[in-house]
């Protein structure tokens, strides 16, 4: 199930996500939801993008700067 994500920035394009092992979710505002994964872009970054939506803060500047499109999958 989606969260919604804290955007203690106030200026975020990230909406909700959801967490599994080795996976995030993240839906943008007026976008799809984007599927992250160990294989892509890879563990490191994925467990990187679960901190950052837990903490609310400096998840689309993540996957702007780190991530970019390298992500698994898109989901409607």
């Amino acid at each position: 199930m989606m969260e919604r994500y804290g955007n203690l920035s106030a200026d975020s394009g990230v909406d909700a996500y959801e967490c599994g092992p080795g996976w995030i979710k993240v839906r943008f505002r007026n976008g799809p939801t984007y599927v992250y994964d160990s294989m892509k872009p890879g563990a490191e970054h994925v467990t990187r993008m679960q901190e950052l939506a837990r903490a609310g803060r400096g998840l689309s500047t993540y996957i702007s700067q780190h991530v970019q499109k390298a992500f698994a999958r898109t989901e409607p």
